[in-house]
């Protein structure tokens, strides 16, 4: 995959030397997601609503029911598609030059729908292996009706841009002698314990992403 284009909407301005257009960066941070968020207009009123997500080979995907405005009017419309890893809490000395690091990407574009059963059987195998890897050979698979009523939706990563904070505190010179402690408080999503349905207790469990600390 090429790098997505860098057009005026991946432009930043805001720090811009926190921005990366490659595109295996960008794929890095999309991979370690499971939500994202979607804004977008609808009706003459603004929407951003969580979606969960995951990557195909130069697209993310999304599903939805088949009646659902939302997916109709992303099907219609171009939107802006969010993801962000809260990676750690900067603490400085002065309470102006606290920050957090993080890594986002922000897609532009409009989604297009897969309709090929096929396709389509692939797609949502991939995303339950996002979830949980390993776990598509042990479920079944979604039957046709059910692959009939559902929508997917992918959007390609043509024009995207990742935005990434990784470093410490950046205090003033005239702060450096105030006696308190600065520096990063690291953050990660991680899984708690499991909890089984009825009479689940003592089947193999299911496995969490790689992403995920345990």
């Amino acid at each position: 995959m090429p790098s997505p284009s860098n057009t005026p909407r991946t432009q930043i301005h805001r720090k811009p030397q926190r921005a990366h257009h490659e595109a295996a960066t960008i794929r890095a941070i999309i991979d370690e997601a499971l939500v994202c968020q979607i804004a977008f207009n609808q009706g003459g009123s603004v929407h951003c609503l969580p979606m969960a997500c995951w990557r195909e080979g130069d697209f993310l995907y999304i599903h939805g029911a088949n009646n659902s405005r939302l997916t109709q009017t992303l099907l219609e419309h171009e939107c802006a598609v969010s993801i962000t890893h809260l990676d750690g809490l900067v603490l400085a000395r002065s309470a102006f030059h606290h920050s957090m690091n993080y890594r986002s990407v922000a897609i532009y574009g409009r989604f297009e729908a897969e309709d090929e059963p096929a396709a389509k059987a692939a797609a949502f195998r991939a995303f339950v292996e996002h979830v949980s890897p390993g776990r598509a050979a042990q479920v079944r698979p979604p039957s046709p009706a059910e692959l009939a009523g559902t929508r997917l939706l992918r959007i390609a990563l043509d024009e995207a841009v990742a935005k990434i904070r990784n470093w410490g505190a950046e205090d003033a010179d005239e702060d450096m002698a105030i006696p308190v402690w600065a520096g990063v408080l690291p953050l990660a999503l991680g899984a708690g314990p499991l909890q089984p349905e009825a009479g689940c207790a003592d089947r193999q469990p299911p496995a969490a992403p790689a992403f995920i600390g345990g």
